[in-house]
This record gives C-alpha cells, sequence and structure tokens, in this order.
C-alpha cells in the first residue's frame, strides 16, 4: 500500500533548482536522454539508462539524499560492456514519486521487484552505495536467486551506524547554508571531489528533507542467505559508518566475500567504475 505524505522538497522553489542541476548533469550520461518511467507498487520510479541493449544488466542504487546521476562516473566505464540501470529510489530528490516506503517491511524488495520487472529483467548485477548498498544487501539476501554479483560501496545494513553522525546532522542542518556546507564536508571527508558535485550535494542538503532514521542492521540469519560474490568497498575515515565492523562481520558470515577498504578515505568513494567493471565481469581480485 502506498504511504501519502508531503513533499520531501522543502519548497517547490528548492525541488525545481535540484532536477534542473539533474537535467543538467544528465547530458553527459553516456546515453543522454535515455531515460523511462517504471510503475511500481511504491510510485512510478525513473530509471536512467545506458550501454549495449543485450548486455548484462548492472543496477546500481544510490544513496540517500541523492539521485541516479550521482553515478556518473561509474556509468561512464560500465556502460562499455553492461546494460547499466540505474532508478531514482522513491522519497529522494530526483525524478521518482516521493512516495517514501518504511525501510521495515516488504516494500524495498517489491519496489526493486517492480522496476525489474517493468525493464523485463531476471538475473541481474547489483551495486548500492550508503542506503542503496543497504538496499541490496536486503535484495541479495531476500532474493539470491536474482543477484549474480553484489558491489557494496560503503553500505549500511552491516553494523549499527555511528550516533554521533546523526546528532552532527541535526545540529548542521539547523545552521542554514554553511552548516549544510560543514555537513557536506564531513560526508565528502578526504575525497577529491569536483566542486561542481560537491555544490550539487549541498543544493540537495539545503532544499531535500532527508531521512533521519538509520536502516536497519540486518541479522545473521539474513546475509547468510547470500550465496552470491561479494565485494565491499569502504573508507576507514568514514563518518556515518563502522567501516571495519562491518566488513569484518560480512567476512564471517558470507561464503564468497573480498573487501578493498581505504585507510585515507571517508563516505564517498568516486573513481570505483573500474573496480566495479572488473568485479562484475569476474576478476576475481578486489
Amino acid at each position: 500500500m502506498r504511504t501519502e505524505q508531503k513533499s520531501v522538497f522543502k519548497s517547490e522553489e528548492g525541488r525545481r533548482a535540484v532536477l534542473a542541476k539533474y537535467d543538467e548533469v544528465l547530458e553527459r550520461w553516456p546515453e543522454p536522454g535515455s531515460v523511462r518511467d517504471v510503475p511500481t507498487r511504491h510510485g512510478r520510479t525513473r530509471v536512467v539508462l545506458s550501454g549495449p541493449e543485450g548486455a548484462p544488466p548492472a543496477v546500481l542504487l544510490h544513496g540517500s539524499a541523492s539521485n541516479a546521476v550521482s553515478w556518473l562516473g561509474e556509468a561512464e566505464i560500465l556502460s562499455r560492456d553492461f546494460r547499466v540501470i540505474a532508478p531514482d529510489l522513491p522519497g529522494e530528490p530526483g525524478y521518482s514519486e516521493e512516495i517514501r516506503f518504511p525501510l521495515a517491511g516488504p516494500a524495498p524488495e517489491e519496489w526493486l521487484d517492480d522496476v525489474l520487472a517493468g525493464l523485463g529483467l531476471e538475473r541481474i548485477l547489483l551495486a548500492g552505495m550508503s542506503l542503496g548498498g543497504w538496499a541490496a544487501l536486503r535484495y541479495a539476501s531476500r532474493r539470491p536467486g536474482r543477484v549474480e554479483r553484489l558491489v557494496l560501496l560503503c553500505p549500511s545494513g552491516a553494523a549499527p551506524a555511528r550516533a554521533s553522525f546523526l546528532l552532527k546532522s541535526v545540529l548542521y542542518l539547523a545552521q542554514g547554508r554553511k552548516g549544510v556546507e560543514n555537513l557536506a564536508r564531513l560526508v565528502y571527508g578526504n575525497a577529491e571531489v569536483p566542486r561542481e558535485a560537491v555544490d550539487f550535494t549541498v543544493l540537495m542538503m539545503e532544499s531535500f528533507r532527508p531521512r533521519m532514521e538509520a536502516p536497519p542492521v540486518l541479522a545473521d540469519a539474513e546475509l547468510a542467505r547470500i550465496p552470491c560474490p561479494v565485494l565491499y568497498v569502504g573508507g576507514l575515515k568514514d563518518a556515518l559508518l563502522r567501516t571495519r565492523e562491518s566488513a569484518e562481520r560480512l567476512a564471517r558470515l558470507l561464503p564468497d566475500f573480498r573487501a578493498e577498504l581505504d585507510p585515507e578515505a571517508g563516505h564517498v568513494l568516486p573513481g570505483r567504475g573500474g573496480l566495479i567493471s572488473k568485479f562484475f565481469g569476474g576478476d576475481p581480485s578486489p
């Protein structure tokens, strides 16, 4: 059942500004304008597409307070060999309906089931970052026969999030633009990110009402149901998540797991398109 709620944007002006920037970034997508709107039980979902039709499908799930075009750098590489499918998660600052489904219960899997059905897909390669990493991890657990390989970039769900980050988020968001910029710097950490990307993040944070609850941690029994090869990529200076604890727990529970932990990286991990492409192509090395 769909849950009606107020707009996830703070104002119509903010919504128009975010979507205008989205459209501008989309012009640099490998196949600009290649989008589809897919109906689901949890609202209409915008999907950005690129890459050869008939190539192995690679589904990319973005993080909270973001949208599909955050995968631009990775899509440029993955589109050479894979059919890239990047949906805007509902209730996030993109073109999908502003219906924020609950993280508990079956809604996340129902939503992705419907997206895949609308695109005629059965088995997929799956990657997710942050909240999208949580959704990807849960999907691989609850639909183990549908995911061939799984990439997790700084995913939630493997260990409790840092409570200190939620408190800092509330404080920063109450401080106006300066606070929002400080929060963006905390999220990006030491990552070398183009100024345009930082500005887009700040715009979304200023214009959007983000989820304020941490995604639930998956139980041991849930994680142990994932049979496919899994690559975990995380930064040891992540201000949001407990990277080492997450990697160690997944290593203990998953039968085919490898990890790449960057000692200097925070929560944002740009430039991993080549790594994802190699793993999706079957390269056994992390």
